[in-house]
């Protein structure tokens, strides 16, 4: 890969506000972010970095470590360090630990989702971007077709709500979200294990689901809203239910 994609329209100044490592980092992930580097693309060496930024090559090692962090580069000991495609995982790493850890870090994180995917919705309602429409009716279809089962009805479960933030045509939102696939695996997982379940409550919930669709592709942001504020609603009730059954332990950090 040429250094000539990396150094474009790079100020060759150091600024003495920022450290050395996180010059190269900025510049690669710049790259990446506007499409100059795909995903897969191999990264020059870290002499090559070192030489091109006049620092060591320790500085170079420390800024391919920064971006290894933020899930833009993937390195592997004797091997060119390479692009990776842009996701959530490292947020949903760091989410799903926090959500399996106590009932009130889920709760933190379920509050967190609720206040991000709240906004989100109503969003996917003004744009109604139709990747994320198609992907919104094909979710409900299989979660329609997941009758019972709690573990083909999260997986439909969660494909559902990505695809409202796909809806929005926002691909740093959809990353967001992504990272929020753990907690809302939890959730999901808990609240349709739950012994209190009942059919009823199995076709309220593809309800709630299916109001949030209908007004997301009605392009009705104010219904998407309220929508989606009655389907958490419904998952707070479902909260109690489950903090019933938690051990003693789990229910503080």
């Amino acid at each position: 890969m040429s250094m000539e994609v990396i150094t474009q329209g790079q100020d060759t100044g150091s600024p003495p506000a920022r450290r050395l490592a996180d010059v190269i980092s900025d510049a690669i992930a710049r790259a990446v972010l506007e499409g100059k580097l795909a995903p897969g693309d191999a990264l020059p060496s870290e002499g090559e970095l070192a030489r091109e930024f006049d620092v060591s090559r320790p500085i170079a090692r420390e800024a391919l470590r920064h971006l290894t962090s933020a899930g833009l580069v993937h390195t592997q000991q004797g091997k060119v360090a390479r692009v990776k495609a842009l996701n959530g995982e490292p947020l949903d790493r760091l989410y799903g630990m926090a959500a399996r850890s106590s009932l009130l870090r889920l709760r933190e994180a379920n509050e967190m989702r609720r206040v991000i995917e709240t906004s989100v919705t109503k969003l996917a309602a003004e744009r109604r971007h139709p990747d994320g429409v198609a992907a919104l009716r094909a979710a409900w279809k299989t979660m329609t077709e997941a009758g019972t089962n709690p573990a083909l009805f999260t997986l439909a479960d969660i494909a559902f709500h990505q695809a409202i933030a796909q809806a929005t045509g926002n691909s740093m939102i959809q990353i967001q979200m992504e990272g929020l696939k753990s907690v809302q695996r939890e959730v999901s997982e808990l609240f349709t294990q739950r012994n209190t379940r009942t059919m009823a409550d199995w076709r309220a919930t593809l309800e709630r689901h299916r109001d949030v669709m209908d007004a997301i592709i009605a392009g009705d942001a104010a219904a998407a809203e309220s929508a989606i504020e009655a389907h958490y609603g419904a998952a707070d009730v479902a909260s109690l239910e489950v903090a019933s059954d938690w051990p003693a332990k789990d229910r503080t950090p």
